[in-house]
């Protein structure tokens, strides 16, 4: 179900005009987890992968489908694989090593936009989870899947590009951006750890409370903001921060650690 909020929409320049995602598969209900929500329920999961194709529509990108691998059950979560930037890709190294060989499914389709490619090679392993673009500064968590080598890697990347790149260890959250997103406008939203963060406070907060934490995993794709239903307060924030929402159940992929950022490139 795609529900859109009527409140005033935060405007900018376009900026994303691409999202690639993958179709969850038939042994997706067997993905890595470390919650204790059950086992996803395949039928529902597809249904809300198609309602969140159709959310990126309607923010206006061109959405590339990559077709299931029942190979890989965790490779509906496409933003593991790589970090998008406007002028250069980098394939990751995911830190799970069921999910390692996902880049090379994915190569070929980021390589249909991308010239310039780079690589976070072992006995480094990096998430794109753990990546937020802020601007021209990206932070890079340290978590059970991205290693102090993966996250050095890519400081140095990015710097070689001439972004800042900040290295951020985390204490609780299982990826960086299941605790952070960027809404543009100097504007994030934070919950747990991230609320005082020192490497943060720069920046304008919409704070989650505990209770809806799982809403700081949101987007913000062009004009509009895609946001987990059920967390009403986090919605309120965010929309009285002058944002346009758009709600998606996203409950079978909560069950697999899944959020909304976890199940699309974005550029």
């Amino acid at each position: 179900m795609l529900k859109e909020s009527t409140s005033n929409s935060a405007k900018g320049t376009k900026m994303f005009h691409n999202t690639i995602v993958k179709r969850p598969g038939a042994t997706y209900i067997n993905g890595l987890t470390t919650s204790d929500l059950g086992t996803p329920i395949l039928e529902k999961a597809l249904e809300q992968h198609d309602a969140y194709i159709e959310a990126l529509k309607t923010c206006g990108t061109e959405v590339t489908v990559l077709q299931s691998n029942e190979q890989f059950p965790d490779s509906t979560f496409v933003e593991d694989t790589a970090v998008l930037t406007p002028e250069f890709a980098v394939i990751s190294n995911p830190g799970a090593e069921t999910r390692n060989s996902e880049i090379y499914e994915m190569e070929p389709a980021i390589k249909s936009f991308y010239d310039k490619i780079h690589y976070i090679k072992a006995p480094g392993t990096l998430d794109g989870g753990d990546i937020l673009q802020i601007e021209e500064n990206f932070y890079i968590g340290i978590s059970a899947r991205t290693n102090q080598e993966g996250a050095e890697q890519l400081k140095q990347i990015l710097e070689s590009e001439n972004y800042k790149a900040t290295i951020v260890p985390l204490q609780k959250f299982f990826h960086l951006k299941t605790g952070i997103a960027y809404l543009g406008n100097q504007t994030i939203v934070v919950a747990g750890e991230f609320v005082d963060h020192p490497d943060f406070n720069s920046y304008q907060k919409i704070v989650v409370p505990p209770e809806e934490e799982y809403a700081a995993n949101c987007i913000r794709v062009n004009d509009y903001v895609i946001i987990p239903s059920g967390y009403p307060q986090t919605k309120q924030k965010i929309n009285e921060a002058g944002y346009q929402t758009i709600e998606l159940d996203t409950s079978e992929f909560r069950k697999l650690d899944g959020g909304l950022s976890c199940l699309s490139l974005r550029f």
